[in-house]
């Protein structure tokens, strides 16, 4: 399958629709995810035109993979969260809903059950103060 440069992460790259931005460089896109498994789900977005890892060019990979070390360090501190989970869906029957490569950061909570990915939209006020604390932590 082929890259759709009308994704919605896509759209939110060139600046079409809006999103809790937490940070943007040259490589990727910081987000909060608005579907989140738990407090503080937050998503690194590469700017490169990939559909998932399986077509990804190897030297973006090698950019945006500090990024989302750093972004996870800054979740981490922020949320106060146990553990973190890192994720990457390549194709829908693997989970992928959004067909533009992308990382999910979701933090871990000692004895809180993850939510299911992509379902539960979270409070947009919520997001927004959650993605100020996360850049701050950057």
């Amino acid at each position: 399958m082929s890259y759709d440069p009308t994704n919605i992460f896509a759209k939110i790259l060139r600046g079409e629709l809006p999103c809790h931005k937490v940070y943007e460089d040259d490589t990727a896109l910081v987000m909060m995810d608005i579907f989140p498994q738990s407090k503080g789900h937050t998503l690194v977005i590469p700017k490169a035109a990939s559909r998932n890892l399986l077509d990804a060019d190897p030297a973006a990979l090698a950019a945006v993979i500090p990024l989302v070390q750093r972004v996870a360090r800054a979740v981490q501190a922020v949320t106060k969260a146990d553990g973190l989970r890192l994720a990457q869906f390549n194709e829908a029957p693997a989970g992928q809903t959004v067909f533009h490569l992308h990382f999910h950061i979701i933090p871990a909570y000692e004895g809180v059950a993850l939510g299911a990915h992509a379902t539960g939209r979270a409070d947009d006020s919520e997001l927004a103060q959650l993605a100020k604390d996360i850049a701050a932590a950057l």
